[in-house]
């Protein structure tokens, strides 16, 4: 006889379960206690929409559901922010939140919620589970929806007193993972496409791969000298000095990059979507019928002709499918092999900051500092805003499994990742992104790195504006500012006020020392660039910008 808690526990741990991120509550006391005997990790997080981060960030890095724990009512709807990123990103995450007794339900009892309702549209899957003896089921069932098809986020909702009941129950067995593959007349028939291009084209995106996939989608690109462009915010699926990458497709496209896309008469879309941010309004790829012969390979059905009317749908995860597909050899060079090189070129010279810019400090020399310094390895974390642009127009991506960045655009979340990053990556450098704005979204997770121990360094673009909205606000309602600036901390004492180290950059030349004191403090950092308002994006004012308007 187990407790509902001890069951939870124990099909965590079946499941392969190493860490959970949490705000305690009382509403899971018999969770927590069961937890004090497990191997698992237990990170506390001061915020419930950092800890649904973390577990995002968690299940973004290694393709296995991040685990996070809350209370009820305002624990959960804290931790909505995170659920929605991780199902607009197809993020495996499991979410589970302590619940009202079975005898209070529909009482409107403290703090209760009807989870169905609440998440049901930003969720894969969400239950309540009311039979304690259940809960080996439920909790593998969470694990496969949560990791098949398009993966997304579960949440499972646990009435009190369910934890807390004895109650005979079979052991938990592991999940199966469920692997969609291409089958060989579809492979021929791609083959076939490819045979009879004369510009064809190649965008990664989505989740489900891993870096043997990676591997084999280079091999594939250079076999028949393809040119590849990553879809917004996944731009660690491929090398960005391969002389077969184009850059990314996302905000803000290279206007080549976007007339390539245009022109070409075959796109090959491997596992991403393509929604309305890296189609550019669904302009690059016309919904719901593309001028372009269009290739969609992606492992749920349901997303295959949901957006688009493919010519060729392949359903098959991304991993199956380059791993297959990478058997396959062109008869002949391809007539397009001179023109990949000149894409790899023009998005060399894209991705090239400025050296100058208005104020007194340049963001472009602290790039290409940045770009110079840092491992191939380096995991960055950013949410969004302006700012972002810097990294991800400007910082070109080696590797597999670098990159935690929200494709639906959510503020707040660099810092959270971060530690979830470090956490499970202790040996690597992880540097969060974020602007004045997105830091104080969720900047107290902080305190979770000192806590841990993990020395994170978080570079703050501190411009005192909310400054993504200023600068439409500009172009909308020229010289009508309202509800767009910001008073600030000093970040650098916030910092040290936490028990980590700070640093202020006021002038370009101050960053690198600062940031090799931040990295040799052995401390989670904060570093503080005061940039100028007037420096709104790469090549524009913010005077141009309203000027233009």
């Amino acid at each position: 006889m187990k407790t509902g808690g001890q069951l939870i526990v124990d099909a965590l741990e079946a499941n392969g379960t190493d860490r959970i991120f949490c705000v305690p509550g009382e509403s899971y006391l018999a969770v927590l206690d069961a937890l004090h005997d497990s191997t698992i990790r237990t990170i506390v997080c001061r915020q419930e929409g950092g800890a649904a981060m973390m577990a995002d960030c968690h299940g973004r890095l290694t393709g296995k559901p991040g685990i996070c724990f809350v209370t009820r009512g305002p624990g959960a709807t804290n931790s909505s922010a995170g659920i929605h990123i991780a199902m607009q990103d197809s993020i495996p995450l499991i979410l589970f939140i302590g619940q009202v007794a079975s005898h209070a339900k529909e009482r409107e009892a403290f703090q209760e919620v009807d989870y169905k309702r609440f998440f049901g549209d930003i969720a894969k899957w969400v239950v309540e589970i009311d039979d304690a003896s259940r809960i080996p089921e439920f909790v593998t069932r969470a694990f496969a929806v949560a990791t098949s098809g398009r993966p997304g986020p579960v949440v499972i909702s646990l009435p009190e007193d369910m934890l807390t009941s004895l109650v005979d129950a079979p052991a938990a067995i592991a999940h199966t993972p469920v692997e969609t593959r291409s089958g060989e007349a579809e492979l021929d028939a791609l083959e076939n496409l490819l045979a009879n291009a004369k510009r064809p084209f190649v965008i990664l995106g989505g989740t489900r791969w891993d870096a043997d996939a990676v591997t084999d989608i280079t091999s594939i690109a250079e076999a028949w000298s393809l040119p590849v462009g990553c879809s917004f915010r996944r731009q660690m699926l491929f090398d960005h000095l391969h002389p077969n990458y184009a850059g990314d497709v996302g905000i803000g496209i290279n206007p080549k990059l976007a007339a390539a896309i245009k022109q070409a008469d075959l796109v090959l879309l491997i596992g991403g979507r393509m929604g309305e941010m890296p189609s550019s309004d669904y302009t690059l790829l016309k919904s719901p019928y593309p001028d372009q012969t269009l290739v969609h390979i992606h492992a749920d059905a349901g997303e295959l002709g949901r957006v688009y009317r493919p010519t060729l749908a392949i359903n098959a995860s991304p991993s199956a499918f380059v791993e297959a597909f990478a058997k396959r050899k062109p008869a002949s060079a391809p007539a397009w092999t001179a023109e990949t090189p000149k894409l790899h070129a023009a998005y060399l010279e894209w991705s090239t900051p400025p050296e100058t810019g208005p104020g007194p400090v340049q963001m472009g020399p602290i790039m290409n500092y940045l770009e110079k310094t840092l491992p191939q390895d380096t995991i960055f974390a950013n949410g969004a805003g302006n700012y972002a642009t810097w990294v991800h127009r400007f910082h070109r991506f080696r590797r597999f499994g670098t990159q935690a960045a929200p494709t639906s655009g959510s503020m707040g979340y660099g810092t959270p990742a971060a530690v979830a990053a470090k956490a499970l990556y202790p040996d690597r450098t992880v540097i969060a992104f974020a602007g004045d704005g997105c830091f104080l979204m969720n900047g107290q997770e902080f305190a979770t790195a000192v806590q841990y121990g993990l020395p994170i360094i978080v570079i703050v673009v501190n411009n005192g504006i909310y400054g993504t909205i200023r600068m439409h606000q500009e172009r909308e309602y020229p010289g009508r500012v309202v509800a767009t600036d910001l008073n600030n901390p000093d970040f650098a004492a916030l910092a040290r006020a936490y028990g980590g180290h700070g640093e202020t950059v006021e002038k370009t030349a101050d960053f690198a020392p600062a940031f090799e004191r931040a990295r040799a403090s052995g401390k989670p950092a904060i570093v503080e660039i005061r940039l100028d308002p007037e420096a709104i994006t790469p090549t524009r004012t913010m005077t141009q910008i309203r000027d233009k308007a």
